[in-house]
């Protein structure tokens, strides 16, 4: 079955080729959240060449992809594409003057290889292209685990690797709705992450710069500069004052997460984790981390190792869960809107999983 029938202009339909030679260059942001990156994301984006939205995270969506089948089937690609298109719509943070076709977006890639990386990439192309940018940059972080298929698929694209303190890292994702819910589980997601993002650069160091955050927070207008020339666009002097960015403002008032958007970074925070943290929680993670924290230059506290048993990770799965529980209760009573933004998401996602289920059955 074809679908061009249904497009209202053809013309959106385009040769490899010729998408190649018109789309933007293709950014992954790596490997794992709450690493600083929408303080990069941010300041990036006050380039007209650069474009970088909110991400689509789609690796949340993952786990439902099996339920599509075949998709050389043009029903269950058109099917998914639509579907990824309605998650983008259900994002907490919209991506400004955009809005996506299904019909456009399946024309541009119904003869390019058929993967739901190539439908989350076209979107942003789309939306990238109409910004005038040069440049995409998909800061879904996590994506890091696809890397290699991603290299697969665009033989040009680039990675931006960028590296935190595991300590101040895993204190902030504990206290967010990402991830898991106990401190276990996430140190051994970011050594996970920073394995893959590590021996990505290792292997491909043409393709991956790597940065520190605390380099930036040191330094913003070096890092900057480092991270334009790698992307080969211009260094803007409005970079340096995030507080002129709308986008920043309109964030900071989304979330606790993100309140701190709108400022500079402040120095003194690089050792808050010092205040959020035990000394048995520290020497657990950098148990874990050691081998990353010696290579990236971080300075271990602790000199004794935390043995960890599989008996342990069990339970930290089970009090993970219970944790959650309370953390979307505490963010509902804490934050009525950031709470309702992505309860909305985590609904639609809910909502595909018991379409998808039914059909199936």
């Amino acid at each position: 079955m074809s679908l061009a029938s249904l497009s209202i202009d053809n013309s959106t339909s385009l040769t490899p080729n010729q998408s190649k030679k018109t789309r933007p260059k293709p950014i992954l942001m790596t490997p794992i959240r709450r690493c600083g990156s929408h303080a990069l994301r941010l300041r990036l984006n006050f380039s007209p060449d650069f474009y970088s939205p909110y991400p689509l995270h789609i690796v949340d969506f993952m786990p439902l992809l099996p339920f599509y089948g075949d998709l050389s089937n043009d029903f269950n690609y058109f099917q998914l594409v639509i579907d990824l298109v309605g998650l983008q719509n259900a994002t907490m943070v919209k991506w400004e003057n955009v809005a996506l076709d299904p019909v456009a977006v399946f024309n541009r890639i119904q003869d390019k290889p058929r993967n739901i990386h190539v439908i989350a990439w076209e979107m942003l192309f789309l939306a990238g292209q109409r910004h005038n940018a040069k440049v995409v940059m998909d800061k879904s972080l996590d994506n890091v685990h696809y890397a290699e298929e991603l290299i697969s698929l665009f033989d040009d694209i680039l990675f931006l690797n960028v590296v935190r303190d595991p300590r101040a890292q895993i204190s902030s994702i504990n206290r967010a709705i990402i991830h898991d819910f106990d401190i276990l589980l996430n140190t051994l997601t970011w050594r996970k992450a920073h394995d893959i993002g590590r021996a990505l650069a290792q292997k491909y160091p043409d393709r991956v710069l790597t940065i520190r955050y605390e380099d930036f927070i040191d330094s913003q207008e070096a890092v900057l500069r480092k991270i334009c020339q790698f992307f080969d666009i211009p260094f803007l002097g409005a970079m340096l004052d995030v507080s002129l960015s709308n986008e920043a403002k309109d964030l900071s008032v989304l979330s606790a997460l993100w309140e701190s958007n709108t400022s500079a970074p402040i120095p003194a925070n690089v050792d808050k984790f010092k205040k959020m943290l035990s000394l048995e929680d520290i020497q657990l993670i950098e148990t874990l981390t050691a081998e990353h924290m010696d290579y990236y230059g971080y300075e271990r506290m602790t000199k004794d190792s935390t043995i960890i048993t599989d008996s342990m990770v069990e339970t930290a799965k089970q009090k993970s869960q219970s944790n959650k529980r309370k953390a979307w209760q505490d963010l509902k009573r804490k934050n009525p809107l950031d709470y309702q933004l992505r309860k909305f998401r985590a609904d639609y996602l809910s909502a595909l999983y018991q379409r998808l289920t039914q059909q199936a059955a």
